[in-house]
């Protein structure tokens, strides 16, 4: 099972867009800020706002590229804690 996920930096008010086979570890690597991806340059913690499952990789890029749109972000939007 792969997972299409958004994760939000509340401190940074970003959002990042991502896919993965285990979302937990995922997001653990981001908090920790393993390697030199995006969210890694900002500093405040990320927290999971959206998630869900697709059955093949394939599938998880089809609609993180969706997600990715204009239409997808303003979509995620509606995810983020007031």
């Amino acid at each position: 099972m792969w997972y299409v996920y958004a994760i939000y930096n509340k401190e940074n008010s970003q959002i990042y867009i991502g896919q993965t086979s285990n979302i937990d570890r995922r997001l653990s690597e981001h908090n920790r800020k393993i390697g030199n991806h995006f969210t890694a340059k900002y500093n405040g913690d990320w927290n999971l706002i959206y998630a869900e499952e697709c059955y093949s990789r394939r599938d998880a890029l089809k609609r993180e590229k969706e997600l990715k749109s204009y239409q997808g972000r303003m979509f995620i939007k509606t995810y983020i804690p007031k």
